[in-house]
């Protein structure tokens, strides 16, 4: 008979994991530390700076936090990442929300929508604006690929378009954009006539 090897207390039985309750390690933050997860995120990620910032603020709390220590105290540190990243070129607010417009363009995404996105990725308002003004795509444009990517309105088979046609014009609305260009893109006859009228 073989005696099988008790878990311990950290982990769970299986190949040594750990159990989900069990506290992990944190290591104290470091400027080289912090700049290895930056340069780690960012081969992951397109990030702006202040969204850089805000992911290793949050690993930074963690790691402080279970250390006993202020997050407070690695504010200048996370600061110097930042900014040696920038320097570096692998973080560039502009060409963050150029590819981050195109991106949404590309599926279908209003410019309302865009502009909270890009927001809510700590890009300055006066970059966004300049951005936008930019793009050459028009909302009516963005809806109609949003209504072929999602089947609404012209994109549906014709037994559900008459049911569905106020469904359709909520989830345009809901998606940033006009009633007047929800109307446009719903009701046009076919998909032909929904991609012609945007030229």
């Amino acid at each position: 008979m073989v005696e099988q090897a008790k878990p311990t207390d950290e982990t769970d039985g299986r190949s040594g994991r750990r159990d989900r309750g069990a506290q992990r390690k944190y290591r104290l933050p470091t400027e080289d530390r912090l700049t290895r997860a930056a340069i780690h995120y960012l081969d992951r990620y397109s990030s702006s700076l202040e969204n850089l910032r805000k992911v290793l603020t949050r690993k930074v709390k963690r790691a402080a936090t279970a250390n006993g220590r202020a997050p407070e105290e690695f504010r200048e540190i996370v600061d110097q990442v930042v900014e040696k990243c920038r320097r570096a070129g692998m973080v560039d607010d502009r060409t963050y929300a150029e590819t981050k417009l195109a991106g949404l363009r590309r599926r279908g995404r209003s410019k309302r929508q865009i502009e909270a996105t890009l927001a809510s990725k700590g890009v300055d308002r006066d970059l966004i604006a300049t951005v936008v003004d930019q793009d050459n795509t028009s909302d009516l444009e963005a809806a109609q690929t949003y209504a072929r990517r999602r089947k609404l309105g012209p994109w549906r088979t014709r037994g559900q378009r008459e049911e569905r046609r106020e469904k359709d014009m909520a989830a345009l609305c809901r998606a940033g954009y006009s009633y007047d260009i929800a109307r446009k893109v719903i009701d046009a006859a076919d998909d032909g006539e929904a991609t012609s009228a945007a030229v």
